[in-house]
């Protein structure tokens, strides 16, 4: 009996394509679903970051202007860092360490004193707003690289008038 060497061939071509097809389509649907999860993950921990930053600015800045000894509760803020250090890119980690050094030389104002004057605050505040608008923009690039690249942020360290207005002239700002 000859041995039908046609349909033998295309049987084992079909099941050869059938297996090469699954474990592609399982490699493909892995990375996928991996970067989704980064995609999520990344998502998430940008906003804690952005959240907490907020609240720590926020704190720092009413004390300033309300010349008193700020409350901040610094948990969520380290928190949120260390969330961000397992997912973010290179750039954002790059934008938000240079936030956390603007943070830094703000509460550095308060050490063994009360700030007395608007000037000391403008460079600190200017390096905050341009920090959190190259965070942002970090953030956004590692989620699609394709967004459109931000000149302001929402949100953040409000604008430099806003904090003028807060600072009423008995409080020894210079203008």
């Amino acid at each position: 009996m000859a041995v039908p060497w046609g349909l033998l061939i295309s049987t084992v071509g079909g099941i050869t394509a059938t297996v090469v097809g699954v474990i592609a389509g399982g490699v493909v649907g892995r990375r996928s679903q991996n970067r989704q999860w980064l995609q999520e993950a990344r998502t998430a921990a940008y906003e804690k970051f952005l959240q907490a930053f907020g609240a720590v600015e926020m704190e720092l800045r009413e004390a300033f202007v309300d010349r008193r000894t700020p409350h901040v509760v610094w948990a969520p803020f380290n928190a949120a860092l260390q969330s961000m250090s397992l997912v973010a890119s290179q750039e954002a980690m790059a934008a938000a360490e240079q936030i956390c050094d603007v943070i830094e030389e703000f509460t550095i104002l308060f050490h063994g004193r009360q700030p007395a004057d608007l000037e000391e605050l403008r460079p600190i505040h200017s390096g905050l707003y341009e920090a959190h608008v190259k965070f942002v923009n970090a953030a956004r690039r590692s989620l699609d690289p394709s967004q459109e690249h931000l000149v302001r942020a929402l949100g953040g360290p409000s604008s430099w008038h806003g904090v003028e207005s807060a600072w009423s002239p008995g409080h020894g700002a210079s203008r």
